[in-house]
C-alpha cells in the first residue's frame, strides 16, 4: 500500500493498493486507488493511525515509521486497516472523527481486515464514497456512540 501526501497543503491524500507480484494475476491491475481523503480529515486521523500502526510494527521487532510528503509505503495489512478508517471518515462530520478513531481502535486487526475485504470487494474505489459498505463503515465507526470508559 502507498499513502501519497502531496506537497500542496490543500490537496487530498491518496491511499493506493499496489499488487506487486500479484499484479495481473486473476485480472488484478498493477495498482488500485482505494480512497482519496481531504487533507483536513487526514490531519485529524494521521497522528492516531501512525501511533497505532507503529506500536504494532514495534511489537513485531520493526522500526516505526512516519508520514512524509510524497509516497509513504505501508505494510499491506496495516494499509488495509488504514483504509477502513479512511473510508469511515471520508464523508463524516469532523466532530465525529474522534468517535471513529475510538471505535476503530477498539477493533481487533482481524476485524479490520474482514471489514476491508468486504468493503473493497463491493465499494473499494475512490469514487464509491457514501455507498454500500462505505456508508456502513461511517455509521458503524463515526456515528456509533463511544462510552467514555473506552477512550
Amino acid at each position: 500500500m502507498l499513502v501519497t501526501i502531496p506537497r500542496g497543503r490543500s490537496e487530498p491524500v491518496r491511499v493506493t493498493e499496489v499488487y506487486g507480484l500479484r499484479a495481473g494475476v486473476d485480472g488484478r491491475p498493477d495498482v488500485a486507488d482505494r480512497v482519496v481523503l481531504e487533507r483536513r480529515r487526514w490531519r485529524a486521523i494521521a497522528p492516531a493511525v501512525r501511533a497505532d500502526l507503529n506500536a504494532r510494527l514495534r511489537e513485531r521487532g520493526h522500526r516505526g515509521g512516519r508520514w512524509a510528503m510524497g509516497e509513504t509505503p505501508v505494510e499491506r495489512l496495516l494499509g488495509r486497516e488504514l483504509c477502513v478508517l479512511a473510508w469511515a471518515v471520508e464523508q463524516t462530520d469532523l466532530v465525529d472523527i474522534p468517535a471513529a478513531l475510538a471505535n476503530w481502535a477498539g477493533l481487533k486487526p482481524e476485524e479490520r481486515w474482514w471489514l476491508y475485504h468486504v468493503t473493497a470487494a463491493a465499494t473499494g474505489g475512490p469514487d464509491d464514497a457514501g455507498t454500500g459498505w462505505r456508508k456502513a463503515l461511517r455509521y458503524a465507526l463515526a456515528e456509533n456512540p463511544v462510552r467514555e470508559a473506552r477512550r
